[in-house]
């Protein structure tokens, strides 16, 4: 059973099952089938149970099944923080849920390739749709985050323990398994639209307007020259409000319109826009719209690459470093003032399981050592934006049995998360006490490592 619990701790129940198994469940669509478990004000359904135990065993690539009754303590454990969390008003910021969704987004959309492969996968009709569930999903999970460390803020270890805890491991034979970790730098240089292309695709959106206010159908002109890839599931149609995950100037200009008016076009980092507000619910607004992006010529890409191929040569020929050459050529805004490194979008650190790349990229990297540089390549964004790029392996630790000395850091980190998961069961053990659970009869058959059982002692 602990071994199970352990497993489950490191695929970040919290983050990542609560997130697939919620999408999971709006992608198949089911009638709810019941509630396993109250906890508080929070339920667990009996739909959640299985799809989690689902996504358990594919994130541990089938090593571990698990029973209902270990699934649902997990979940409950979550559900018992969430609880408390809202108790001690732990405050979430819609900053902090806005940018969990869109590092949620970004991660999916690597694993699928684009983001309509993700919508279509879990059965939503848009990408706001997903987001919406998204937002949810990840408002409890920061709740329980900040529950824990509330919870834990006062917990430390000594180099005492983290010498005991090490030892004790060695002892068991139970050392862990390091996988391999990479940092990447990269340099990046932009294939940008001439001034003549951008002024085409403004002209053009100019006279769709025209077109529309002389009686013709916004609908049917967005089908024939949008760019949105949604639009052929909703027409270029979206519903708003203040709150949606559009973008700022998408927004902006939507609720600065009257019903019936269409805007001059605007420019975002998609493209050209046009929009015609068809009516207002409320605080929503009901919008059709029409975008449409400049094309890069050949030459273009052609000279970019070129340009790109010679800064790579200089670095090879140890003419200029690579962080000197991203700080001088590299037009990527994200990574440019820190000398190329790339950031982890799930962790909020440089580091990377090289395991968990997305397929074109560690075919890429993969076979990469310390200092070494991968080829020029084309890439593109999910806004269409196109760049060549090169990438260096800054820095790469293989697959390995931890080592007391080389991974001290790792082994400190695991001996505070042990202490940590302590104080947490120890905390779980006196809320469950004070907190309403009420378990479905179909469920008190299980044994719990908890008292959750407490209304049938």
């Amino acid at each position: 059973m602990q071994l199970k619990i352990n497993i489950l701790k490191n695929i970040k129940i919290v983050t990542f099952l609560f997130f697939i198994g919620s999408l999971s469940i709006k992608a198949q669509k089911q009638k709810i089938d019941g509630v396993a478990v109250v906890v508080g004000k929070n339920i667990v359904l009996n739909s959640d149970i299985d799809k989690f135990k689902q996504e358990v065993e594919f994130r541990s690539e089938g090593k571990i099944k698990i029973s209902d009754c270990e699934m649902l303590e997990q979940l409950m454990e979550q559900k018992l923080l969430a609880h408390h969390a809202v108790i001690d008003s732990v405050s979430v910021t819609q900053s902090e849920i806005d940018n969990r969704v869109n590092r949620s987004v970004q991660y999916f959309t690597q694993q699928y390739g684009s983001v309509d492969k993700v919508v279509k996968t879990y059965g939503f009709n848009n990408i706001e749709d997903l987001k919406k569930e998204l937002a949810k999903v990840q408002k409890e999970n920061i709740l329980i985050e900040k529950e824990q460390q509330k919870i834990t803020e006062k917990i430390d270890v000594t180099p005492e323990e983290v010498r005991i805890y090490y030892n004790g491991l060695k002892e068991k034979n139970e050392l862990p398994e390091f996988p391999a970790e990479i940092e990447l730098e990269q340099l990046v240089l932009n294939a940008e639209p001439t001034k003549e292309e951008e002024t085409r695709v403004i002209n053009k959106l100019k006279e769709i307007k025209k077109q529309v206010e002389e009686g013709e159908s916004f609908k049917l002109k967005a089908i024939i020259n949008s760019d949105d890839p949604a639009v052929s599931q909703n027409g270029g149609q979206y519903t708003i409000n203040k709150d949606s995950q559009f973008i700022k100037e998408f927004k902006e200009v939507a609720f600065s319109l009257d019903p019936g008016q269409i805007s001059e076009p605007f420019k975002s980092a998609f493209g050209y826009h046009i929009i015609q507000l068809d009516k207002i619910k409320g605080k929503e607004r009901v919008v059709s719209h029409i975008l449409m992006q400049p094309e890069i010529s050949d030459s273009t890409l052609a000279e970019k690459k070129q340009e790109i191929e010679k800064i790579r040569k200089d670095i090879v020929d140890g003419k200029i470093t690579f962080e000197q050459a991203v700080a001088k050529y590299s037009e990527d805004s994200d990574t440019k003032n820190n000398g190329g490194l790339i950031i982890n979008p799930l962790t909020g650190e440089t580091k990377f399981d090289l395991t968990r790349m997305p397929p074109d990229l560690y075919a890429r990297i993969n076979d990469l050592q310390k200092g070494q540089i991968t080829d020029v390549f084309y890439d593109e964004t999910r806004e269409g934006k196109k760049m060549y790029k090169i990438i260096i392996m800054k820095d790469r630790t293989n697959t390995h049995k931890a080592d007391f000395i080389k991974d001290y850091v790792r082994i400190k980190d695991l001996a505070l998360q042990k202490k940590k998961e302590e104080e947490i069961a120890r905390w779980s053990k006196e809320k469950i006490v004070d907190t309403y659970i009420k378990i479905h009869s179909d469920y008190k058959k299980c044994t719990f490592q908890k008292n959750w059982k407490k209304e049938t002692e």
